[in-house]
Parts: C-alpha cells; structure tokens; sequence
C-alpha cells in the first residue's frame, strides 16, 4: 500500500488545532494499532509521504516516501513530523492536495496494490480548480481517496462531513470520519489510519455517496460573495 498523507494547516484552524492535528498524527504512527495493521497486511510493509497544505501545497513540508516496516520505521517517521515547524497559511485548496497526492504516488518508486490519499481539512474548497474535478481524475487513476473531516465549530454553509462524502472521497471502501473535539483528533486519525491500511474503510459505517446532494462549489460560492459585498 502506498498511503500520502495531506494535512490540512489553513487559518481557519488556530494554533493549538493544528499543533493537536500534528501530534496526533505522531502518536497514530507509532501506536501499536497502527503497526500491528501494517504487520497483518499481505506484504507487512507500507510506503508512506507526507504534505500540508492550504491554498497551495506547502514545498517545505514535504516528508519523503518511506518504508514502514518495523515499530522503528515507525518511529523514524513520527521523528521526521515531530522536526516540523508550524506554519498556517491562507485559503483552502483540497484540489491542489488532491492534485499533488496524485501525482506524488503516480511518480514515486513503488508499485503499490493499493494507492490512497488521506484528506484531514476543516473546511469547503475554495480556491483552484473544482474539487470534484480532481477528485475525479484521481479516481480515474485508480487512487482512493478519504477523508477526515475536522469540525470543531458549527458551520452555516455545509455539513461538511456530507461535503467531503459528496465532493472530496472517491474510490471503492473510500469513507469519511468527522472529528468534533479538538481531544478526538489522535483517535480518530489513528481509527483512520488502521481503515486504510486494513482496507476495511467499507465496513467503518461510511456516509453514502451514491446520490450526492452537496453544492460542490458552496466554499467558491462563499468566497466570492465576501467581494460582492
């Protein structure tokens, strides 16, 4: 399994989000969990990268496909994330995460049975080309895409675990998990993570996406009206 990670650092996340986001990706690396589903994989190995972004994809935050094999291989990437600095940028572009996974697991060196982008945002796109196009030509691929959906404050435009199940995840046993409390992040990114690699996203009660309901353009939409005004 090939496995990107695409983190999302935008502004509407405060400090003290993004920094519990991080550390719960740290933990959830090296959980015993999440070992222990690499193990009882076919091969016992994934490869693993890592981005954040926010209107674009931040070059600097890139970590480098690795091997996780052993609790080591594990800890040695949670090393790498822990080395990150913080930095929250402006705009949300799930296309650009979306694009930029694409091609990160279509070019690397492995030929994985399985390629999967893991999407965490908190909020709609609205910035870059329309989510739902870049979801598409991923799927086309052959990539699955999930997502975590971060909602920590009410939102008044889109219920946007139903956005991310409607315009964002694609792919068979793809499934979205919404994060409510800031204390359910390491939880969930953990439960997440142990989906995908066990490939059982299919059975962790998913929203259906078999008839989307969402307005796929409701973050553009928004953003534009805070000019008409």
């Amino acid at each position: 399994m090939e496995l990107l990670l695409a983190v999302d650092v935008s502004r509407s996340m405060d400090y003290e989000e993004v920094r519990m986001q991080r550390e719960g990706y740290i933990a959830a690396i090296q959980h015993p969990d999440f070992i222990n589903a690499v193990r009882g994989g076919l091969l016992g190995r994934i490869a693993v990268s890592y981005f954040e972004w926010a209107g674009v994809v931040d070059p600097s935050s890139r970590i480098d496909w690795q091997t996780i094999e052993t609790a080591e291989d594990a800890k040695a990437f949670a090393a790498r994330l822990q080395e990150r600095p913080i930095i929250t940028n402006r705009r949300t572009s799930i296309s650009a995460a979306i694009e930029e996974g694409t091609i990160a697991l279509l070019s690397n060196r492995y030929a994985g049975m399985r390629r999967v982008i893991d999407v965490s945002g908190d909020g709609a796109n609205n910035v870059g080309q329309p989510v739902a196009l870049a979801r598409d030509k991923a799927v086309a691929a052959g990539i699955v895409i999930n997502g975590l959906a971060i909602m920590l404050r009410p939102s008044t435009t889109v219920a946007l675990d139903q956005y991310y199940a409607d315009c964002v995840i694609g792919g068979p046993g793809s499934f979205v998990l919404p994060v409510h409390r800031v204390e359910d992040f390491t939880t969930a990114i953990r439960r997440k993570l142990v989906l995908e690699i066990s490939d059982r996203g299919a059975s962790s009660d998913p929203i259906p996406i078999d008839d989307p309901q969402t307005d796929c353009l409701v973050g553009e939409r928004q953003w534009q009206n805070l000019f008409d005004r």
